[in-house]
This record gives structure tokens, sequence and C-alpha cells, in this order.
């Protein structure tokens, strides 16, 4: 029982006050945003459906997106731009993403737990692989973040809809590597990923 809190449980019996939970979503799709999440949850608090967002329907995370808001004692989203992401290259931006998530969160944390990012000695914290299925507060992030980056990207969908990021969300799988191939790159795309780089080198290369 309560399995996904024993890293919570174990961090307060050594005295900590406010755990922040952190993920990240986005750092796979050649388009859009990346977006981080942190959430901390009232000592004690458990909800067995709060888990890893990637083994969720997207119904079941948008209803728990309204509920990890209603229960958490505060929460942070930051959303790091493609140019951001560009510039510092997708870990880094996470790593930042996270820092930030911690440093703006209505109330201060004295501890965090992330999803595989070691967060240097910004915080006392336990870097955790696979983390969003072993920590419910990682998860919660995991949601928040996941929820919010694919509204996100439906917006951009009716912006551009050539490339259908409403189905892909710009992860690259074979229809939107052929729309990029297609239409060539949008402003949402990310220069520093491969295939973008190859539509665009391919772009220079043409005769005017």
């Amino acid at each position: 029982m309560c399995g996904r809190l024993k890293y919570e449980n174990g961090i307060y019996a050594q005295g900590y006050q406010y755990i922040i939970g952190l993920d990240e979503a986005g750092r796979g799709p050649m388009a859009g945003p990346l977006v981080v999440a942190g959430v901390i949850f009232p000592k004690g608090y458990y909800d067995e459906r709060i888990n890893d967002s990637k083994q969720l329907s997207e119904k079941k995370r948008e209803a728990l997106y309204d509920l990890i808001i209603e229960k958490a004692l505060a929460y942070s989203i930051q959303i790091i731009d493609v140019d951001e992401v560009d510039r510092l290259n997708v870990y880094r931006a996470s790593q930042q993403g996270m820092l930030r998530a911690i440093k703006q969160i209505d109330i201060k944390p004295d501890f965090a737990l992330s999803d595989a990012m070691p967060l240097g000695d910004a915080i006392e914290h336990l870097s955790l692989i696979k983390g969003d299925c072993k920590s419910m507060s990682i998860g919660a992030a995991s949601i928040l973040a996941k929820v919010t980056r694919d509204r996100i990207m439906k917006e951009y969908d009716k912006k551009y809809p050539e490339y259908h990021f409403k189905k892909h969300k710009g992860y690259p799988t074979k229809e939107h590597k052929e729309a990029l191939k297609k239409y060539g790159a949008c402003p949402i795309h990310r220069k520093s990923f491969k295939p973008v780089q190859d539509v665009l080198n391919e772009q220079l290369s043409l005769p005017i």
C-alpha cells in the first residue's frame, strides 16, 4: 500500500517538510516547447491513480490534472520555448526548467525528487531513474507537464495544420517527418534536432 510514497515517507522521516516532485514533458519531440512541472503535496497525501503520465490514457491524465491542482499545496509549470531548447540543448533546458519551478513555486521546498535529473547544490534532492513510476510526487509532475504540453501542441495544430501536431505532438513520427520534408520547418521546429537540421540544410542548398 502507498508504494509510490516510499521515497517521500523516507524523506519526511529525516525531518524535511516540503517535498517537490519534478518532471518534464517534451524532451523527445522535434517541435514545440519543453514543459517542466513541480508539485508539492500535503504530507501523507496519496492517490493510487497518480502515476507516470505515459502509463495513463489522455482522458485519465486530463481528470488527474484537475485533481492534482486541487489537492496540491503548491505547483509550478514552466514552459521553455523552442529558442531556449535550441540554445541550451534539451537536457540543460530540462534542468533549468526544474530549477525555475523550485524557485517560482509558492511554497519554498526543502527537498526535491526529480525524474533522473541532478540539480547540483540548488536544493537537497534525489534523482530517481524512472522516478515518475516510483514517486507519486514525480508522477503528478509528469501529468501536469504532459497535459500542459499536449494542450499547447493542439493549439499549434490550428496554426500549422499541415504538420498534424494534434496527432503526434511534435514527436518524430513517420507522418511528421514526411510533413517536415514536404513543407519545410515552421517556427516551432527545433533547429538543433537532426531531422530539422537536415531539412534546413536542404533548403539552404537549393538554387535561388
